[in-house]
C-alpha cells in the first residue's frame, strides 16, 4: 500500500515534518508544496540526499497537482508565531491563508485525511471542517497532541519514571484554555495522585503540584519560542505519530482536535478530546468520564474558541 503525504508549507515545521516521517519510514512518498518554490525544492532535495540510509522513499518539492492520490495532507503553512504573540493573534491571517489553500488541495485530494497543524490550530481545523465540504473524519487537527506530549514528558521526569509509563491527556484548546483532566491521569494504570501518595509526595504540597505541571504544559511553547526563535521537533514528532496511526490502520485514542457535535454539551466547535484515529482518519470519539468540573472547564474553553471564530471574517 502506498503511504503518500502532501505537505503543505516548507517553513521550520513542515520540513521537520518531512524529515521526521522520512527517518521513522512512516511515509513512502512525501512532496512538499510551498509558495517559496526554492525553499521547498532545496528542503525535499537534502532529506533526499540522505535517503540511501534509510527506508525506500520518494521525496520532492512540487504544486498542489503533485498532491494528486495523497493519502495524507498536513497544512503547515501560514505565518509563524512570533515572541511575545498569542497563537490566537495569528487567527484573521492565518484563516485567509488557510481558505485560499482548501479549494486547490481538495480538488486534487478529495479523499485524503487532512491534519492541520498551523496555528491557531482549533479554529483553522474548524475552517476547514465548515469552508472544504468534505466529511468532518478526514479533517484532524493537531490540536493537543504536542501539549499531552510535553504532559507526559513532565511527569515522567517529576517521577522519574519511563514516558511510557505515562498515560494522562491535555483537553480543550490548543492555547490558554487548555487544562489536564486529572481524573484520567494514571502511572502504569493507577491514578496519579495515587502514586504520587505512595511514592511519599504530597498531592499538590511539596514535589508534585498540579498547578506547576499545568503551567509548564502551558507556557513550554512560549518558552522555546523566546529561546530558540521556533517550536518543531516536538510537533513534528507528534504529527509523525497521527501518520502512523492513520496508515498502521490500528485504532488509537489520540488527543487531537476535531468538530463538537454534542460531546459534553459542546457543538459547532473544534477542541481536542479523546479520538480514535486510524485508517480513514478520525473512527470515533471516546467519552471520557470527566468530573463536573473537568466539564466546565472544557465547555469554558469550547466559550473562549467561539468568542474568536464569532470575531473573524470565515
Amino acid at each position: 500500500m502506498g503511504r503518500k503525504v502532501a505537505i503543505i508549507g516548507a517553513g521550520y515545521v513542515g520540513a521537520t515534518v518531512a524529515y521526521t516521517l522520512a527517518v521513522s519510514g512512516n511515509a513512502s512518498e512525501v512532496v512538499l508544496i510551498d509558495i517559496k518554490e526554492d525553499k521547498a525544492f532545496g528542503e525535499a532535495m537534502d532529506i533526499r540526499q540522505g535517503a540511501p540510509y534509510i527506508a525506500p522513499l520518494q521525496i520532492y518539492s512540487g504544486s498542489y497537482e503533485d498532491a494528486k492520490g495523497a493519502d495524507i495532507v498536513i497544512l503547515t503553512s501560514g505565518v509563524a508565531r512570533r515572541p511575545g504573540q498569542s497563537r490566537l493573534d495569528l487567527a484573521q491571517i492565518n484563516v485567509n491563508i488557510t481558505k485560499s489553500i482548501i479549494p486547490d488541495i481538495t480538488r486534487v485530494a478529495p479523499n485524503a485525511v487532512y491534519i492541520i497543524v498551523s496555528n491557531p490550530v482549533d479554529i483553522l481545523t474548524y475552517v476547514f471542517c465548515k469552508y472544504s465540504g468534505l466529511p468532518e473524519k478526514q479533517i484532524i487537527g493537531s490540536g493537543t497532541i504536542l501539549d499531552t506530549a510535553r504532559l507526559r514528558s513532565r511527569l515522567a521526569e517529576n517521577f522519574s519514571i519511563s514516558m511510557q509509563n505515562v498515560h494522562a491527556s491535555v483537553f480543550g484548546e490548543h492555547g490558554d484554555s487548555a487544562f489536564v483532566p486529572w481524573s484520567l491521569a494514571t502511572i502504569s494504570g493507577t491514578p496519579v495522585d495515587t502514586y504520587a501518595h505512595a511514592i511519599g509526595l504530597d498531592v499538590d504540597g511539596s514535589g508534585f503540584r498540579h498547578a506547576e505541571i499545568e503551567e509548564y504544559v502551558r507556557t513550554s511553547g512560549s518558552t522555546i519560542i523566546a529561546a530558540k526563535g521556533a517550536t518543531y521537533y516536538a510537533v513534528s514528532l507528534s504529527v509523525n505519530h497521527i501518520c502512523g496511526c492513520i496508515f498502521r490502520g490500528i485504532d488509537t485514542a489520540l488527543p487531537v482536535s476535531t468538530m463538537m457535535n454534542g460531546e459534553y454539551g459542546i457543538s459547532d466547535v473544534c477542541l481536542s478530546t479523546l479520538s480514535v484515529i486510524g485508517k480513514g482518519g478520525v473512527n470515533g470519539k471516546i467519552i471520557s468520564p470527566l468530573t463536573d468540573d473537568e466539564i466546565a472547564k472544557l465547555q469554558f474553553s469550547a466559550g473562549k474558541l467561539k468568542e474568536v471564530i464569532q470575531s473573524l471574517v470565515i
